[in-house]
């Protein structure tokens, strides 16, 4: 991950922008993607498991490969709530 145009800050996100963009905004494994025209956000899981969408489709409210970003101020630790373990 973090090539050319990645941005590995996915904790930045807070408030209205974080709501649009669901869960990915506070995932381990998502990365925004920006590019002069757009932005988008890269599902890590989707490299090793076919399961997962490369680009999901935002806001992303469930997913089964969500882990939260650790050691982030602001970011809940454990599952979302109402999703089930």
């Amino acid at each position: 991950m973090g090539g050319r145009g990645a941005n590995p800050g996915n904790a930045a996100m807070t408030g209205a922008a974080a709501g649009h963009v669901g869960l990915c905004a506070a995932c381990r494994h998502a990365r925004r993607i920006v590019t002069p025209r757009n932005g988008y956000w890269l599902c890590g899981r989707s490299r090793e498991e076919p399961a997962f969408e490369r680009y999901p489709r935002l806001p992303v409210r469930d997913c089964p490969g969500y882990e939260p970003l650790s050691g982030v101020e602001g970011v809940p630790e454990g599952p979302p709530p109402g999703r089930r373990e």
